[in-house]
């Protein structure tokens, strides 16, 4: 039968996905036993012997030198940019479109964060936007690998020496992705990663920091660990504590054993939705992987939604309508200069009591790319989808093509309302 064959979800016909959606976190009987182990031996935290082999066999996976594994992927922001030498009254480069942490990061060690704005295709880091907002202050730059792509990491890297600035990756969405067949965390001068419950390898909480640089390494695991100093003796520095523990090592090390397999399956099922979208047309379609990439791990597939095939049908109501036939696509997190999560110039945040001429005015600031992406262009098929067999993913396609199919029945909704 047809996509067209029946009315839309939304008002009132049948679901055009029928099968449940994957479920995640996915575990195994390994991380109920070694749990069980784990807490049996009352040794839960303190560089266990799980989280010790956690950061061995992710440095491996990543292509690193060092890993160390944090409490959660906002220290790990932190102490990275501390590692690589950012202090007070520096200034951070970060996009304008990413998760709070990323800013909270950098202004929480005391520097000056300054916004650039994006690609309007990949959603990452625009490399002029980034180029332009460079002063004599900055000292580091975070390209975020953001949703279902990589930041430009050839020409962020070249723009970042021929400077003199640190780069620090934001690799909480692309555990396992690689540029050129290096390891998204292990190109910059450190990577963090977050493994909190969404993230494709998680914890529930959790982070890691990777590294080539021994003395990233060290700074790191000094303010990670109280003080203590790789060899655990105390290292002559400024220490906080930001432990993971060996429980949460368990789960990290159960995800681990099926990552591997796990990131085919989605790149596999993502360039089956993109060729879905390609092959039926209309509004929307996924953004193009960049040839560079030899491995991408989907936290989420990035698609752009083009509002003048769609008869002036708004980005929100297009959601809606493939989210009643079951195929929820979301939308991006919010301009983090304008982040309701985060409000900048609350009495709580640094922002107020910084000085408001070295400071950006967040307030007034209009990254248009960023504006536009979360307005009108920007929709995200989450990685728990692309778990899914190829029925099902297919499914999420015809319900892709069945609003296309009705798309003056949205239209005559949208006007009466």
């Amino acid at each position: 039968m047809p996509a067209t064959a029946s009315r839309l979800a939304f008002h009132g016909g049948p679901r055009a996905v029928a099968t449940p959606a994957p479920r995640w976190p996915v575990t195994g009987d390994w991380e109920v036993r070694a749990m069980e182990e784990v807490v049996r031996s009352g040794a839960w935290s303190w560089n266990g012997q799980h989280e010790r082999a956690f950061c061995k066999e992710f440095a491996e996976f990543i292509g690193a030198k060092h890993c160390l594994a944090l409490c959660n992927g906002t220290v790990t922001l932190q102490c990275a940019l501390q590692g690589v030498g950012v202090v007070p009254g520096d200034e951070v480069i970060v996009p304008g479109l990413t998760w709070v942490a990323t800013a909270q990061a950098a202004l929480d060690i005391g520097a000056n964060v300054v916004f650039a704005d994006i690609d309007p295709e990949t959603l990452c880091l625009d490399r002029h936007s980034f180029e332009k907002a460079i002063t004599q202050r900055t000292k580091a730059v975070i390209p975020v690998h953001l949703y279902g792509c990589m930041a430009d990491m050839d020409a962020i890297m070249e723009i970042s020496r021929r400077h003199g600035l640190k780069v620090v990756e934001d690799v909480a969405h692309q555990h396992g992705s690689r540029w050129r067949n290096t390891g998204a965390g292990a190109i910059g001068d450190a990577g963090s990663f977050s493994m909190q419950q969404s993230k494709v390898l998680t914890s529930g909480e959790g982070g890691a920091v990777t590294t080539n640089d021994d003395k990233v390494y060290e700074i790191v695991h000094c303010l990670k660990q109280v003080g203590h100093n790789p060899q655990m003796v105390p290292g002559n520095r400024y220490g906080h504590n930001y432990r993971i523990t060996e429980m949460q090592a368990v789960l990290l090390r159960g995800g681990m054993q099926r990552i591997e397999a796990q990131t085919r399956r989605r790149e596999e099922a993502a360039a089956r939705f993109a060729e879905g979208l390609a092959r039926i047309g209309g509004p929307l379609r996924a953004v193009a992987r960049d040839p560079r990439i030899t491995r991408q791990a989907y936290y989420c597939v990035t698609l752009y939604y083009d509002e003048s095939k769609a008869r002036g049908i708004s980005k929100d109501a297009y959601a809606r309508a493939l989210h009643a036939e079951g195929c929820p696509l979301g939308g991006t997190y919010a301009p983090v200069y304008r982040a309701p999560l985060m409000n900048l110039y609350d009495a709580t945040s640094p922002v107020p009591f910084r000085d408001p001429t070295k400071i950006q005015d967040y307030r007034a600031l209009k990254l248009p790319n960023v504006e536009r992406a979360v307005a009108s262009t920007a929709l995200l098929l989450s990685h728990t989808h692309l778990l899914g067999d190829d029925a099902y993913i297919d499914e999420l396609i015809r319900a892709v093509e069945k609003v296309n199919e009705a798309l003056p029945e949205l239209l005559k909704k949208q006007e009466a309302a």
